[in-house]
């Protein structure tokens, strides 16, 4: 491919960066893959890995509790954020090397530094110059904190994990799921929780009855919900936070948190130098194929500003490597991607909202239940599980399915598989439930939900 140092640069080793790297060294590509952070990307180190390992943790705050509704007589034992903290450390250093070992097994060169764009064939890493016949860029978001008085005492979603101190008392600022699962996370640990959201319901672009049902559910457990209001400024207050809120109101807080937003991360990589446009939230613009408008750079995952999510980025990462090196001409199809809130209980959720049917099939039928699971008749837990079908009145496929309740998301995975596969309602209701599990309420709603 020329005489270029490598077939293809990539910048950045994060879930899509890497497979990327990965697959197109198996074709015979050779690769080099620059990464100035951490092996792994936001998902390992910041993101999905450390927050699913705090969301079993604050799990377990609930059910020592709800044991005893089933004859288990004990006291809460102490909750030490030391422990927690430092052994989810040691994981992630573990599948950093992991990640390491995978690019040096694919025969992909990594360069530990950060990369910048020098022109269309060149990236510079500290003082040395590399040429390749592709550039790739997949550097991931950032977190975003808003510009207001104060902002420099708030924390963002990348150092919540590894506070010296557990917050006793936590202000979350936000609505995203970002905002929503470290609230639940923080809330079972035991801190007192707050959060504030500037808009009448958080967890836009959910489903409108997963948004109330949500609502309901997270200010039961105990999180102090406050929407239509905002923070206008944090002080220190000896070794406390003062937290002034947009309707003249204080709060006291150990800690906050700004989970507000992330932006394409794309600071330093030297833009300027190559003909690349950017989109009006400042995200890299790509064609279906994951070009730039420089034709030799490429981008893929959260720096292009599409579906933020780990799965998607690895699923363009295969795409992008099968084109480009393995001769075979494959596109990301993006119908139907489940997606989950960790927060408790979870939020599952895959194709239309109510919404989006509507605009997009015009009559649809709703098919809705919302129940006490089967465990809080003993747990005693005020909790209630959700569950919504969308379906398209003209063709009775279920083009969308949104539950919010114990193992949401691992239910929501299987259903995804049978929406793209054009499961029908009816094929639902002659499906045979597995009894007694939350999961069954799916293939036995049977009648159309009617607004009363």
């Amino acid at each position: 491919m020329g005489n270029f140092d490598y077939d293809l640069f990539v910048i950045g080793a994060g879930s899509g960066g890497v497979r990327a790297a990965r697959m197109s060294a198996g074709f015979g590509a050779r690769v080099a893959i620059a990464e100035d952070r951490y092996m792994g990307g936001t998902c390992v180190n910041v993101g999905c890995v450390p927050k699913k390992l705090y969301v079993y943790a604050a799990e377990y705050g609930k059910g020592f509790h709800d044991a005893q509704g089933f004859g288990w007589e004990s006291t809460e034992p102490h909750f030490d954020w030391a422990t927690l903290r430092d052994n989810k450390q040691t994981e992630i250093s573990r599948l950093n090397s992991i990640y390491r070992n995978l690019l040096t097994d694919a025969n992909a060169q990594l360069i530990d530094g950060k990369a910048s764009i020098v022109d269309a064939h060149t990236v510079a890493v500290g003082t040395k110059h590399y040429t390749a016949g592709k550039i790739l860029l997949a550097t991931g978001g950032w977190p975003h904190i808003p510009d207001f008085e104060g902002h420099e005492y708030a924390l963002s979603s990348n150092e919540i994990f590894d506070l010296d101190r557990f917050p006793e008392r936590l202000v979350i600022v936000g609505g995203g799921y970002i905002a929503v699962e470290f609230a639940g996370i923080f809330n079972r640990l035991g801190a007192k929780t707050t959060q504030l959201y500037r808009g009448p319901l958080f967890l836009r672009g959910f489903d409108s009855d997963i948004r109330a049902h949500a609502a309901q559910e997270i200010r039961k457990s105990g999180i102090d919900l406050r929407f239509e209001i905002n923070v206008q400024s944090i002080t220190p207050d000896s070794d406390a936070l003062n937290v002034t809120l947009t309707d003249g109101s204080e709060l006291q807080a150990d800690a906050v948190l700004c989970a507000t937003g992330r932006k394409a991360n794309l600071d330093g990589l030297g833009l300027k130098n190559v003909d690349i446009r950017l989109s009006q939230r400042g995200a890299v613009e790509v064609d279906e194929f994951f070009c730039t408008s420089e034709p030799t750079i490429f981008a893929l995952g959260d720096v292009t500003g599409g579906i933020e999510l780990t799965p998607v980025a690895l699923a363009q990462g295969m795409a992008f490597a099968r084109r480009n090196f393995g001769s075979r001409e494959q596109q990301v199809d993006y119908d139907f991607i489940p997606t989950a809130v960790f927060c408790q209980p979870t939020i599952g959720t895959v194709g239309f909202t109510e919404e989006e049917a509507h605009a997009r099939f015009g009559d649809i039928r709703l098919f809705k239940s919302s129940f006490r699971p089967m465990k809080h008749t003993l747990s005693g837990r005020d909790e209630k599980a959700f569950m919504k079908i969308v379906v398209d009145a003209s063709t009775d496929r279920v083009v969308g399915v949104h539950m919010m309740g114990p193992d949401a998301a691992e239910i929501l995975q299987g259903i995804a598989i049978a929406m793209r596969a054009g499961a029908t309602k009816a094929i639902f209701d002659t499906t045979i439930g597995i009894h007694p599990t939350t999961a069954e309420e799916l293939v036995t709603m049977r009648e159309p939900w009617v607004d009363s």
